[in-house]
């Protein structure tokens, strides 16, 4: 009895040093405990097994023992900076704006064939029907599509007076201006990530298995992280081995909050309590990553619209974004197809584009779906995602 006394006080204590301090700000990874007898429990993961010295605090409540089976209600607790996860090094990950400039280069490196073959025919003296079809060839090898390569061509030919006068670099800024046209300038990029009447934004992240949909989720709440907001993240593939345990990783490595369930289990159950946990904590942005569902069975598609009428529930989805591996070409906007069946798909996260020189499958997306591609994966490395800026693309795919 002394001990259970004890274990109360201890708790309580716990609890009271939690209030009023923010989860996403609060530099540190917590997990969904959903094998508690008494509903679902937030506990923090075991620490590292090596520890850096560090100033007393309050101690662990007793193994086996949670809010729910002391009587008490389930409760998030939020440590400061200086307590989370001794031994952890969180890293302040750089803001969102200018990350395509910055990695202009490395765009460009794997798009050279397209910007320097357009360039090549352009640059001759009389263009022939021979060159006009080498121009066609070169952008539809690139996934630009048939209805946008003939919108270049014909919008180019119209100025081919210009284009035999033209110096090098006004030959160049013409092309990029014809590729920024059919880029979708004036499309809505803006990521709904934000609070909205109260409650955090929520961002669905959807795609099939291998187009790289859990990393894409590491990599925006590092963007989101790096833009200053407070983040939770909704582990809901359930069904993919150490999903959760791939996400939970990145969400330790800025800071951030996991909410994860048991393998297997109910992916919208883990939404839904990824979301109640950033309402109740007044985060800005929840970040839910989803089955990797494939496009083929249908009982699947019907389990992503379960997930987002059960999340609704809480607040509103904000946002739904569908992570596209651009070296699959047509098969990716075959996939997109089938997703805008199950969900409204509101924008496209095109991974992969570093490895390819089909670039022109931004164009393609946005013009056979009518959905703007508001990210771009350009690369392995944490920061390798960068918000779609047509322009700085289309500088890049010319060189």
């Amino acid at each position: 009895m002394e001990f259970v006394l004890i274990a109360i006080a201890i708790l309580v204590v716990a609890l009271l040093v939690g209030i009023g301090l923010l989860v996403g700000r609060g530099r540190r990874t917590t997990r969904l405990d959903d094998d508690a007898v008494a509903g679902t429990t937030l506990t923090r993961p075991r620490p590292p097994e090596t520890q850096a010295p560090t100033a007393p605090t309050a101690p662990p409540t007793p193994s086996g023992s949670t809010a729910s089976g002391l009587g008490l209600p389930p409760e998030t607790v939020e440590l400061p900076p200086a307590e989370a996860e001794p031994g952890l090094v969180f890293e302040t990950p750089p803001p969102s704006a200018g990350r395509l400039v910055r990695l202009r280069s490395r765009l460009a490196r794997s798009q050279s064939s397209l910007g320097r073959g357009l360039l090549t025919v352009l640059a001759r003296e009389k263009l022939t029907e021979d060159d006009w079809e080498e121009i066609e060839e070169t952008l539809l090898a690139a996934d630009v599509g048939i209805s946008a390569t003939t919108q270049i061509v014909q919008r180019l030919r119209t100025q081919s007076l210009v284009l035999a006068t033209a110096s090098p670099a006004e030959l160049r800024e013409l092309l990029v201006s014809e590729l920024t046209g059919v880029l979708g300038p004036d499309l809505d990029r803006t990521l709904g990530t934000d609070r909205r009447e109260g409650r955090p934004g929520v961002v669905l992240v959807v795609g099939v298995n291998g187009a790289g949909k859990t990393t894409t989720v590491g990599k925006i709440a590092r963007v989101l992280v790096g833009d200053g907001k407070s983040v939770i993240l909704g582990a809901a593939d359930t069904f993919r081995a150490a999903a959760a345990d791939q996400l939970e990783t990145w969400g330790e490595r800025v800071g951030v909050l996991t909410v994860r369930g048991r393998e297997g289990g109910d992916p919208a159950s883990v939404a839904f309590e990824a979301v109640r946990t950033g309402v109740e904590a007044e985060v800005d942005t929840v970040v839910v990553d989803t089955a990797g569902r494939l496009h083929t069975k249908s009982g699947l598609m019907d389990e992503l619209g379960k997930v987002k009428r059960v999340v609704e529930k809480q607040a509103p989805v904000t946002e739904v974004l569908l992570v596209l591996d651009a070296t699959t070409g047509q098969n990716g906007v075959v996939q997109a197809r089938v997703f805008t069946e199950a969900v409204e798909v509101t924008g496209v996260v095109l991974t992969k584009l570093d490895g390819t020189a089909k670039g022109g499958i931004v164009v393609r997306v946005q013009q056979e779906l009518g959905i703007p591609v508001k990210l771009i994966g350009l690369g392995e490395g944490a920061d390798d995602l960068a918000p779609f800026e047509p322009r700085a693309f289309a500088e890049a795919i010319v060189g």
